[in-house]
């Protein structure tokens, strides 16, 4: 599989604090990666320098072989990178319909933007029911489920997932996930899954990387990492 995304020994800091303190991480096509950790750990900090939205002090990002670092943001989505951001971030005022076709904003051709949405709406039937509500009266997990959608509006080639489960209920979490297993599989989208829930994250993913006060501290094969006795102890609250 051909390389995707690469970061090689990036550091980032906001006010002289390190969020990422030379991480290298890489992700293949058609893999779902996750990233686990505390909160505060660096994992939202590798999708913000992803997007754009913070730079590095130094190190390199290549995506799809060229240099991503230092793109503006609204040229990083049209390269085919959609971020679902933490705690939904919903237009709560605008239609379900509304805030979905906001994910389609970089596209033109209005019949592949139709194809696209009658697609998000199969996959998450519960949007096609509430299409004319206001977005603000959804609950959390369907809130979720919009703004996943909403990112698939834009045709990503790589998803980047930040905390989907948090604050969603219990069976709401299990949709979400099976969501993500089958948006990877059926859209041939990348995706990296930054998750609190790491029993999850491990799951659902085919490799993950271990994140503690900004370091990679553990990587590897998400199965066998869901067996290592440090990541039991550290992440999924086990005894050892």
């Amino acid at each position: 599989m051909t390389t995707m995304l690469s970061f090689e020994n990036v550091e980032l800091y906001y006010d002289h604090v390190y969020a990422l303190k030379g991480v290298s991480i890489h992700l293949k096509e058609g893999e779902t990666v996750a990233l686990i950790g505390a909160n505060g750990a660096g994992k939202s900090s590798i999708l913000r320098a992803i997007t754009g939205l913070a730079a590095p002090h130094s190190g390199k990002i290549f995506y799809m072989g060229e240099r991503l670092d230092g793109t503006p943001a609204a040229e990083i989505v049209k390269k085919g990178i959609a971020m679902v951001p933490e705690g939904r971030r919903v237009f709560p005022f605008m239609s379900v319909k509304d805030n979905l076709l906001m994910g389609a904003f970089t596209r033109h051709d209005k019949a592949d933007i139709a194809r696209t949405l009658d697609s998000v709406l199969t996959r998450f039937p519960r949007l096609k029911e509430r299409y004319s509500q206001q977005a603000g009266t959804l609950s959390g997990g369907e809130q979720q489920m919009m703004v996943i959608g909403r990112a698939l509006m834009a045709k990503p080639k790589l998803l980047l997932l930040d905390e989907p489960s948090l604050g969603i209920a219990p069976k709401l979490v299990q949709d979400i996930a099976r969501s993500i297993v089958a948006i990877s599989r059926d859209e041939k989208v990348t995706v990296l899954l930054v998750e609190q829930n790491s029993r999850m994250a491990l799951s659902i993913s085919q490799r993950a990387y271990a994140m503690s006060t900004g370091s990679v501290v553990l990587e590897g094969d998400s199965k066998a990492l869901m067996g290592d006795d440090r990541i039991k102890a550290a992440y999924l609250g086990e005894e050892i």
